[in-house]
């Protein structure tokens, strides 16, 4: 995955977890992993967690909470 395609992932979900984040504390992961299940391909939704199992920062936290969410719940490929 080059490194253009991560960054607008994580932007993306970024922004994402910037729209969530004015919603009350217990439906902000969950209304933005919602978003991402509804919304990116199953290929995003792999990169974005393969991403953050790395530990690489630029996630901000509803977003990360988000990708564990969706991590959590993941079927296996």
């Amino acid at each position: 995955m080059t490194t253009d395609k991560i960054e607008r992932l994580v932007r993306m979900a970024n922004q994402i977890g910037d729209f969530y984040a004015s919603m009350p504390e217990h439906e902000r992961a969950a209304g933005a992993a919602s978003h991402l299940r509804m919304y990116w391909t199953p290929k995003m939704i792999r990169e974005i967690i393969a991403f953050a199992d790395q530990g690489h920062p630029g996630l901000n936290p509803v977003a990360a909470r988000a990708v564990q969410s969706l991590k959590e719940t993941a079927t296996p490929a």
